[in-house]
């Protein structure tokens, strides 16, 4: 006999319009290109034009991703047909798909730059492979909605990091591999438990319907030991005090333009995870630690800022004011102010534009025959002074100071920490700022201001410009100088971004839209429904 099923409650029966898929293309086209790159690896002068026309195509759809969002609030798109919480669901808010844009920028340049920096047998063993593929898994950790995939996503990009990091096969690269491996292979081991609690307090992954239920499950949940295991395995994860050792021991290690993919974008996405998790599903049991990460947030800025100071090694160096630069982020989670959120989006763009640009810089000066030892470095002023306007302004945006992208979001987050009564973290702020361009003020002035250090070879004049060294430094500083001194377009979009969090009412509508709501389950419960043949 023949029956009917109504499948409307559980699958989408409406047709998706061509617009929704948009936010598919993050992910998509970064795998798909990843193959075709490594069908044709042994055609390496093809890899670069493969994937710089890759990340275009993403770049450009998530430029359209943004302008929906800004014009319509959050959309989501659910995968299989089947409506969330059974689907998973890409959702693109102001948050994810400003972080996502602005690491596709530097994915681009680094592409470029890649050019010059990686030769035919690299190009052939994977860079460019490689570097899709990372890419894939930042846009899915940024777009997605689910937590389970987060996670996916997070190994997506972590496996893809290892490949870079060992690309060469040299003694440092394995070195550096190894620790880089082991830290983030403990954190992800918590990620998973955490996971873990997570799907047996709630029934579900999908973060719009575990914000939605928390309320209900809060008193009988473990959500306090969640939000801990998780502060700890995206801490590490993000290169956040104590266990920050690992991102100056192994950033030096591979080429300068893979330093400069990981510096600019991969402890971006620690701390993204941490806001998504802690501020928009976690709430009150983020208040109960704030004390705690506002000192991690201190401990954080000074002991990057600190190693910095003691470095002789640019690259070494460089790693390090990206720990510090973790610790100013961190302090905007730890005041959980729209105020304080906002300045963290907004130092999370500074930082992946900025620590992409100084890893860069670095490059192009050992390029000119300069060297990454600072007791062997100098003269650069005199050859290349158009260069070294490029690193005075990129020293005063990561100090903080104008006219560049890092004053706002300093400013930003020292008034949050005044209006909490957290004086001492303000303090942290600027006294992190200060120790900042003390550090790089020294590499500028050594690097570029004095002469040639005695027994050192002199620059040789016919070395020239760099002309593609200067046209990728330059695409960064447009951002980086048009945030400094017009900050309002970017500034309410990082307003947007931290109203989504304090208040996920149109993250979760976003999923769960009223017409295709699904009823309000108790955890641990499922309903069920006879069907009669």
């Amino acid at each position: 006999m023949d029956s009917y099923v109504d499948i409307s409650e559980a699958m989408v029966v409406e047709p998706i319009s061509l617009v929704d898929w948009l936010i598919v293309v993050p992910v998509a086209v970064p795998l798909l290109f990843g193959a075709l790159l490594l069908v044709f690896r042994k055609a390496p002068q093809t890899q670069a034009i493969g994937a710089v026309i890759g990340l275009s195509l993403v770049f450009a759809a998530e430029i359209g991703l943004l302008m929906r969002v800004l014009a319509e609030g959050p959309f989501s798109l659910t995968m299989g047909g089947w409506l969330p919480p059974f689907g998973i669901s890409l959702v693109a808010d102001a948050l994810g798909v400003t972080l996502a844009l602005t690491a596709t920028l530097v994915a681009l340049v680094c592409a470029l730059y890649g050019v010059r920096d990686i030769d035919a047998s690299g190009r052939r063993y994977g860079f460019y492979t490689f570097l899709m593929l990372l890419m894939a898994g930042v846009g899915g950790a940024f777009l997605t909605g689910d937590v389970f995939n987060l996670y996916v996503w997070f190994e997506v990009f972590l496996i893809s990091a290892f490949g870079l990091i060992v690309l060469g096969s040299e003694a440092r690269q394995l070195d550096g591999a190894v620790k880089y491996a082991v830290l983030n292979l403990i954190a992800t081991t918590l990620f998973l438990i955490g996971t873990g609690l997570i799907y047996g307090s709630f029934g579900t992954l999908s973060m719009a319907d575990i914000a939605r239920k928390a309320p209900e499950v809060r008193e009988v949940a473990p959500l306090a030991t969640i939000a801990v295991i998780y502060f700890i395995a995206f801490g590490m994860k993000a290169a956040a005090f104590p266990l920050h050792f690992w991102l100056p021991a192994s950033y030096h290690t591979p080429r300068i333009v893979v330093a400069a993919l990981f510096g600019g974008i991969l402890t971006k996405i620690g701390v993204y995870a941490l806001l998504r998790t802690l501020m928009m599903l976690f709430p009150p049991e983020r208040d109960m630690i704030s004390d705690l990460i506002g000192w991690v947030a201190v401990a954080t800025m000074m002991f990057g800022v600190i190693g910095a100071l003691a470095q002789s090694d640019i690259r070494r160096l460089l790693g390090w004011i990206v720990v510090s630069g973790i610790g100013v982020m961190l302090a905007g989670l730890a005041l959980g102010s729209q105020t304080g959120l906002s300045g963290t989006v907004l130092y999370a763009i500074h930082s992946m534009l900025v620590m992409t640009a100084l890893y860069i810089l670095a490059g192009v000066m050992r390029g000119l025959g300069s060297s990454y030892n600072l007791h062997e470095a100098g003269g650069l002023y005199r050859s290349h002074p158009a260069l070294a306007a490029i690193a005075l302004i990129l020293v005063l945006a990561a100090a903080g100071l104008p006219p560049a992208s890092g004053l706002w979001p300093k400013v930003y987050l020292v008034k949050a920490s005044l209006d909490e009564g957290v004086w001492w973290l303000a303090l942290g702020i600027l006294a992190s700022g200060l120790l900042t361009t003390l550090a790089l003020g020294r590499v500028f002035a050594l690097a570029f201001w004095r002469s040639r250090p005695e027994g050192v070879a002199a620059l040789e004049a016919p070395v020239g410009q760099p002309v593609a060294g200067y046209a990728l430094l330059g695409i960064l500083l447009i951002p980086i100088l048009g945030i400094g001194l017009y900050p309002e377009p970017v500034i309410q979009l990082t307003d947007m971004a931290a109203q989504g969090l304090l208040e996920p009412s149109g993250f979760i509508e976003a999923v769960f839209p009223e017409e295709a709501a699904v009823p309000d389950v108790p955890a641990g419960e499922v309903e069920t429904e006879e069907v009669a043949e």
